[in-house]
């Protein structure tokens, strides 16, 4: 527990292009004997926003800017995992985080690569300028960046605990300053953001429990993948001669993600319903006819970690943080050196739509934490970064290891495809053409597979980010085995 908080804490630093204080979180926490729980630090909207002035102005949901910052969660997340089984102080976990706000770190090549393809849209905001392109240089990997703001307001967090974000003078500052940007965000809408702890949503694969957060997070769509590919008795290697097939399941899955996710609050059609019987079957006749809806959303996207952690007395967490998109909003707030998410991009403006935007509402949300238990016991820890394609990763990871029995640094390493949106949105059909991004070193057998259910390739070199980053660690006779995924800018071990 100490050891998944620190190390988020210390991501927020070095890693500022896919998380921080001014982001969401998701957890699951394993407790030794105990029950696992949900932890949903995701934000809402804030009481400002008006969709109806977003359509007549944008008419769909921006992608960036003022409109796209929801309230953060990060910070609670962390509070309420502490609480849950924090064992060194709460201010411990900021030992490794601070001196490299303050002193410096150095730019990791995922943060330089962002930093480069973004130039234009992020030195636009005075923040983001002062910080990351000082003098107007765009710094490489391995330059030194230093946050000085940014660690005045962690070693704040440090002293006076969580609440001091959402109810003292750093909150009040962030909204301030948000304001001044042109963001809606109030003083009262932090103030009223609280982390559920629920308990998590559950299937049977195979001899596996596998659990995941609720909605608002996309947690099901994994759920409805792995049954459907035991439903339709698919061979589940992925680099195999059933590929085509695998790729219709994840396709499916997401245009259910698409119609019905949202904010708990909100969904018409309860989770347990989209997992019941009735409706994988209705799915798994889709797929076989193969009359797979369109989904508009399964494009890899969304900068985000995740991390995996357990220990032998039985703890273990899954936890994920993101500001959505790289470097979310765009937007930095000079007093406190927060970049704020754009995880209000995930809602959507269609009148009626359970994800509609709407004050004080949780948007639909890509983060999704993974656990596995097996006769009752925990049997595996999982979670990848990859937008709206983390179902499909982690069910890939899931299936690798368990399935085709690979040590977890080869499930998360093998080399990897992910279905995407279609070539041609007028085109609904599975007949017509949709992509899929392919790693060079994906089998002919898959390759072909996938070309024979109307998919299109892009390829892309072995081992690229492109794909998702995935973190596995299982739990079982030989104890803790782990896996790192290659394609991060971590160092990749097996354990």
């Amino acid at each position: 527990m100490d050891a998944a908080l620190s190390a988020a804490i210390t991501l927020a630093v070095v890693y500022p292009h896919m998380c921080g204080v001014g982001g969401d979180l998701f957890a699951l926490v394993q407790m030794p004997d105990g029950p696992a729980w949900a932890l949903n630090s995701s934000g809402r909207a804030p009481s400002g926003l008006d969709a109806e002035a977003l359509r007549r102005v944008h008419g769909a949901m921006p992608e960036h800017g003022p409109p796209t910052v929801t309230v953060p969660g990060a910070v609670a997340g962390w509070s309420a995992m502490h609480g849950l089984g924090g064992r060194r102080a709460w201010r411990d976990a900021f030992e490794a985080a601070l001196p490299l706000a303050f002193e410096g770190a150095e730019v990791a090549p995922g943060l330089a690569e962002s930093l480069a393809w973004q130039t234009e849209r992020l030195a636009s905001d005075p923040g983001m300028a002062a910080v990351f392109f000082p003098g107007g240089a765009i710094p490489v990997a391995g330059d030194m960046v230093r946050q000085p703001a940014l660690g005045a307001t962690l070693e704040a967090i440090a002293r006076g605990g969580g609440d001091v974000f959402y109810t003292g003078a750093i909150g009040h500052r962030y909204a301030a300053g948000l304001r001044d940007l042109g963001v809606a965000i109030t003083d009262d809408d932090l103030a009223n953001h609280r982390a559920d702890q629920l308990p998590p949503l559950a299937t049977s694969y195979r001899d596996l429990h596998v659990s995941v957060a609720p909605p608002n997070s996309q947690g099901f769509v994994l759920l409805e993948i792995l049954a459907l590919v035991e439903r339709l008795a698919i061979d589940p290697d992925p680099n195999g001669a059933d590929a085509g097939h695998l790729a219709l399941v994840a396709r499916t899955a997401g245009a259910d993600r698409d119609l019905h996710l949202a904010d708990a609050d909100s969904m018409t059609v309860h989770p347990h319903t989209l997992l019941d019987d009735g409706h994988l079957a209705g799915l798994a006749d889709g797929i076989r006819a193969r009359s797979v809806p369109n989904t508009d959303q399964a494009r890899v996207r969304g900068d985000t970690i995740a991390l995996v952690a357990a220990d032998a007395e039985g703890h273990a967490v899954s936890l994920i943080q993101s500001l959505f998109d790289g470097f979310g909003s765009g937007l930095l707030e000079p007093s406190t050196g927060i970049v704020a998410h754009s995880r209000g991009a995930c809602f959507t403006l269609v009148p009626g739509h359970p994800n509609e935007a709407a004050p004080g509402k949780r948007p639909a949300h890509t983060l999704m934490p993974v656990l596995a238990h097996r006769d009752g016991h925990l049997a595996a820890v999982a979670g990848a970064m990859g937008g709206y394609a983390q179902p499909q990763i982690n069910a890939t990871t899931l299936i690798r290891s368990f399935d085709l029995a690979l040590h977890p640094s080869d499930a998360v390493a093998a080399p990897r495809w992910l279905v995407s949106g279609p070539e041609d949105r007028m085109d609904r059909e599975v007949g017509g053409q949709f992509l899929a991004i392919a790693e060079r070193d994906v089998s002919a057998d898959a390759r072909s597979s996938l070309g024979s259910v109307g998919c299109a390739l892009e390829e892309l070199e072995p081992s690229d980010g492109s794909v998702g980053h995935a973190h596995l660690i299982r739990i079982g006779p030989q104890g803790l085995l782990a896996g790192a995924d290659p394609r991060s800018d971590g160092s990749a071990i097996a354990v």
